[in-house]
């Protein structure tokens, strides 16, 4: 019972990164740029001290991962971004889904032998995607703000590249703090570059703040405490709930339409999903 709720907790704290950025965003109090660069800087303050609690003294400096920290850097500062257009269940939809598909591609690439199962849920995966992308009438644009999509597709891509990378390292706690340090360069040279017009208020700021500590980086820790508990099966299919999450909380917070284009694309996504990994175990 306390495996479910923690699970149960720590999928809610991954939507809530989706609900937070959009209703910060959508309302004017803070710009993407200073809200990616809080949540990055948050982040890396949370996982710093819990490694020092961990560890019981101060963590010795790592090597770069220059993959995962363009991976990670990649994500942030999309999926920041992304939501200036986005409503925040729709973008976690499209990251989902194409994080799933970009998996799949990178494990062919990689020569792996994939059951039939696998290939018929990403089939339903991709048909998802593309009645999210599919213009509305003939020679129209896009059913869904291109700007945002496109910025959400670097998202998911960074985050495929980050997950990838996080299969070969044996302290994910200590790794994954070290990056959210190397990568804060990143979110402070793109607001150099590109200042936000949005001035930052003080609810813009708590609104960061509690993505980067709380829904970021405790919630990445405590995904850490419930995997091992978990089947690889299980930990895979229970991040199916996180689209349907942030679609649920989108349209109870911040009052966003679930279309019908939205249903059938998340029917068409997890149930592929679920349905391959399912099948391909058995």
């Amino acid at each position: 019972m306390q495996l479910i709720v923690l699970t149960g907790i720590t999928l809610l704290a991954f939507a809530a990164n989706s609900i937070l950025n959009r209703m910060a965003l959508a309302k004017d109090l803070i710009g993407a740029g200073d809200f990616a660069l809080l949540r990055v800087a948050a982040g890396a303050t949370t996982l710093m001290l819990l490694l020092v609690v961990r560890n019981r003294r101060l963590p010795l400096i790592q090597k770069i991962q220059f993959k995962s920290v363009l991976g990670l850097g990649a994500y942030m500062v999309g999926f920041s971004y992304a939501y200036i257009s986005l409503d925040a269940g729709l973008g976690a939809l499209i990251l989902f889904g194409t994080v799933q598909v970009v998996m799949f591609a990178a494990a062919v690439m990689a020569g792996e032998t994939l059951p039939k199962a696998r290939w018929l849920g990403m089939v339903l995966a991709l048909m998802g995607l593309l009645v999210l992308f599919w213009p509305d009438t003939e020679g129209a644009e896009l059913s869904v703000p291109w700007r945002g999509s496109s910025l959400m597709l670097v998202a998911a891509f960074g985050w495929a590249l980050f997950s990838l990378q996080g299969r070969k390292i044996t302290d994910p706690l200590q790794a994954t703090a070290w990056n959210f340090v190397y990568v804060l360069p990143l979110p402070l040279v793109v607001v150099m570059l590109l200042p936000d017009a949005t001035p930052m208020s003080s609810a813009g700021v708590w609104l960061a703040l509690v993505s980067g500590a709380i829904t970021s980086g405790l919630g990445y820790a405590l995904w850490y405490r419930v995997l091992p508990q978990m089947g690889i099966t299980i930990s895979a299919l229970s991040q199916l709930l996180v689209p349907v999450f942030a679609l649920l909380m989108g349209a109870a917070l911040l009052a966003e339409v679930i279309t019908m284009r939205a249903v059938i694309a998340t029917v068409l996504i997890v149930g592929g999903v679920a349905l391959g990994s399912i099948l391909s175990r058995r």
